[in-house]
């Protein structure tokens, strides 16, 4: 019979008299008892251990200990990550090797197969060894054990667990009386493969299947007679044992010559096999499992990795709160397939450390969401994601960096492409002329609406006086174009939005009404996180005040905070048909059970806009780069190479904040949509982001290598009801007239009429009408311009060509 030698906290289970009586009246062996005579405690003692032995539960709850959970790209092959409180993964017996049952049944419990739960003769020979020695014997058997660890695991309050733990004789007459029962219940095969999977084997790592990755980067089926006969070893003293260390491994190899002899003895190996398995040379690893988003496989997933985790923490299926939802995830066991596509994440990456690689302090991130699903398919940066910024630059922001405070370049764990925390995001300029686009489509404007547009725009909208974009009576907003030669003239929305003029969104905002489009943009998944402060407005107050949102006349500029990752779900949005889909980085869950829980995986969609109106959308959308439908009016665009880059129909958007604080490009096709922000996430409001031509070749290429090999979709054209209005015809003979007369005679037939009061060359008299813009139809109630006569020959062209396609800005990106 072997001695089990005890563990240090057991030491004083049996140090006295009333423990071995205990013992006896559990295991029912009343000549225990009397095998000591000398102990005077009688029959009283043995009656009292009796009752409280009686009035012990004996029905151990067993619930699932702790797994951890792996996070897959969408592939279901590439691991991203594992995320755990403690590094278990729970494997049936089938798959652990025979070798490494019966190494561990040799080292803790020889005579497994042969009680009840409780070792009788190990009980009495561990007390007798006791009397006479320092180095105390234990008697638990595996199935103790096993009772102890799950006392532990699966207790309701921290006392139930010190209990479980602590050094007293109710705990043992616990642990035996749930063992008997235990023993009763379930097979030893089945005892065996619970006891293997909850033992903790030391360096983190808890049951066979993490011991075995951790200690020799292997399953456990691949596991030789030397390695499992040290893995058995581990479990009497984890720390002693440690094979990492030095002095650890020498303990460890004594105690592996151990288990081999305890093995020989019992008949699993011969002396022959023992003595190969001690001369086998090991090959510790000892790599620990890396844990968390700052420990993924490639740093640059890192960003993904933190809004799957910030995701789970919002779903209400995982539990009642965000602590219970957390701990179900570290906890769980799950196998979670993401969204996150290894082949689109490398290209955004690529792609972006071409125009701007990591180090430099402005950060260029893209996002990437299929239309019609909010599957995310890449979060990039120019970071890496990781909690070690000691080799960070100075904050850019002059109060940071005067106080020592380091930025957060070229490492960080903030939601830089998402948004959260102190994360609100980032003027996107331009890009929001598509809300406003939308919300004239929705109103009944057609695409061909046309706004004769001037530089400056005096609109209807307050503005502070001291402000430099204040008109000269101080006190509205004068909005201007960013090349008014390029852009000033009559235009359309297909003109408007493609060379991305200024002053035909804010008029046109201002008929729709800007709390409509700020509505739109809701809709589209705008978050509006930005909170006041002496230099930024208040981006959740406009938003959620609709007196404030009316009022809001920059907002179709791009002035409110977003992140890439929320503004290329609502380019998909438009792109899906106006389908809105909330972004989700998951595909499949399974838990340990191998349960699928398909209904918080499911695609959460709704339609957000009417197909048509997004359909038009995306019509004048095609026009900035350089792509166009049968029906599409284009002149021009501010990126107009991007289509011959893609190679496919797509849709987009140029955008530049006041003064070059951020660039942005939006881009879509039916299959995906991409969204890229240049900026400084230390300092956002200041000139200091350069050439938006690195945002949108970042956009550009990363869709062509993205989409590389796949059929093109094309965008269905919208109907004639939202491309062309009522024609209503111009009355002729209106040149050389007076300006009055003419104005009176075009609001009487219900145009909306203007004065361009710069004269042009024109043969009629000074002073008179030149011509009208345009001059023979438009649509009903459109807008007229009336140009004035300087008396000096003829009119020259109003319009210039438009600019090369390049995939940069061309002639002008709308900056407000």
């Amino acid at each position: 019979m072997r001695v089990k030698w005890m563990r240090t906290r057991d030491r004083s289970l049996f140090a006295n008299a009333a423990a071995l009586l205990v013992c006896g009246v559990l295991a029912g062996v009343v000549v225990a008892a009397a095998a000591f005579p000398a102990i005077a405690m009688g029959g009283l003692a043995m009656k009292s251990g009796s009752d409280a032995y009686g009035g012990l539960p004996s029905q151990l709850q067993v619930l699932q200990s702790p797994q951890i959970s792996y996070v897959y790209a969408s592939d279901n092959k590439t691991l991203l990550a594992t995320i755990y409180d403690e590094n278990r993964h729970d494997i049936p017996l089938a798959q652990i090797p025979k070798i490494m049952q019966d190494a561990i049944i040799a080292a803790e419990d020889e005579r497994f197969y042969d009680h009840h739960g409780v070792d009788v003769q190990g009980v009495l020979r561990a007390y007798v060894a006791n009397q006479n020695s320092d180095d105390q014997q234990g008697a638990s058997t595996l199935t103790m054990q096993y009772v102890r660890q799950a006392l532990t695991y699966f207790s309701d309050s921290p006392s139930d667990i010190i209990a479980a733990t602590e050094r007293t004789n109710l705990r043992k007459m616990k642990e035996i009386k749930y063992a008997l029962t235990l023993e009763t219940q379930l097979t030893k095969e089945q005892i065996l493969e619970r006891y293997l999977n909850i033992a903790a084997f030391g360096n983190a790592t808890y049951g066979i299947y993490a011991a075995s990755q951790v200690f020799f980067g292997k399953e456990p089926k691949n596991l030789t007679l030397g390695e499992a006969s040290l893995l058995a070893g581990l479990v009497k003293a984890p720390s002693t044992y440690d094979p990492t260390t030095k002095t650890g491994l020498k303990n460890a190899l004594d105690r592996r010559q151990y288990v081999l002899s305890q093995m020989v003895k019992n008949g699993y190996i011969t002396q022959a096999q023992s003595d190969e398995a001690n001369k086998a040379q090991l090959k510790i690893i000892g790599k620990r499992t890396p844990n968390g988003c700052v420990a993924t496989r490639k740093n640059d997933w890192g960003f993904f990795c933190d809004y799957l985790y910030r995701w789970w923490l919002q779903q209400e299926a995982f539990g009642a709160d965000t602590s219970t939802r957390e701990n179900k995830l570290k906890a769980g066991g799950f196998r979670i397939v993401t969204t996150l596509d290894v082949s689109v994440q490398a290209a955004a990456k690529k792609n972006i450390e071409k125009q701007l690689k990591t180090g430099n302090p402005i950060a260029l991130s893209l996002a990437a969401i299929e239309p019609g699903t909010g599957k995310i398919k890449a979060m990039a940066t120019n970071r890496k994601y990781g909690l070690d910024t000691s080799g960070n630059g100075p904050s850019t922001d002059p109060k940071k960096r005067k106080l020592g405070i380091k930025g957060t370049y070229p490492t960080t764990t903030n939601p830089l492409i998402s948004g959260g925390g102190d994360i609100t995001g980032y003027k996107m300029g331009s890009t929001f002329k598509m809300f406003t686009m939308v919300a004239a489509l929705e109103a009944g404007y057609t695409l061909d609406y046309p706004i004769a547009t001037k530089s400056p725009y005096q609109s209807q909208y307050a503005v502070e006086s001291s402000s430099r974009a204040a008109c000269k009576d101080r006190k509205h907003w004068c909005p201007v174009n960013a090349n008014p030669k390029w852009m000033n003239g009559l235009r359309t929305m297909w003109t408007g939005f493609g060379r991305s003029v200024n002053t035909y969104f804010v008029p046109l905002q201002e008929r729709v009404g800007a709390d409509k489009v700020v509505e739109v943009a809701k809709r589209l998944g705008m978050q509006f996180r930005a909170k006041g402060t002496k230099d930024a407005p208040a981006d959740y107050e406009f938003s959620s005040d609709p007196d404030r949102a009316r009022n809001w006349g920059p907002f179709t500029l791009g002035v409110s905070d977003a992140v890439p990752l929320e503004l290329a779900n609502a380019y998909a949005t438009l792109a899906a048909d106006g389908k809105y889909c909330e972004p989700i980085p998951v595909s499949k869950i399974t838990d340990h059970a191998g349960n699928v829980l398909d209904e918080v995986t499911k695609p959460r969609c709704k339609q957000a806009v009417k197909a048509d109106v997004a359909r038009a959308a995306v019509d004048a959308a095609r026009c900035p780069v350089g792509d166009r439908s049968s029906v599409s009016k284009c002149d021009g665009g501010t990126a107009t190479g991007v289509r011959g880059i893609v190679g496919k129909p797509v849709m987009g958007k140029t955008g530049t904040s006041d003064v070059n604080w951020t660039a942005t490009m939006a881009l879509s096709t039916k299959q995906l949509s991409i969204v890229g922000t240049m900026a400084d996430p230390d300092y956002a409001q200041h000139d200091n982001v350069g050439v938006s031509m690195l945002t949108n070749n970042a956009v550009a290429y990363t869709m062509r290598d993205a989409l590389k090999g796949k059929k093109s979709v094309n965008f269905t054209p919208p109907s004639a009801k939202y491309t062309t209005g009522k024609r209503v015809s111009i009355p002729g003979n209106l040149t050389c007239r007076g300006v009055d007369e003419v104005r009176s005679i075009l609001r009487g037939r219900g145009f909306i009429v203007e004065v361009d009061n710069n004269p042009i060359d024109s043969p009629c008299p000074a002073g008179t009408v030149a011509s009208t813009e345009p001059d023979r139809w438009t649509i009903e109630d459109g807008y007229v311009l009336i140009h004035i006569s300087n008396g000096r020959g003829t009119r020259p062209p109003t319009q210039e060509p438009g600019l090369p396609g390049q995939p940069g800005n061309g002639g002008g990106n709308g900056r407000d």
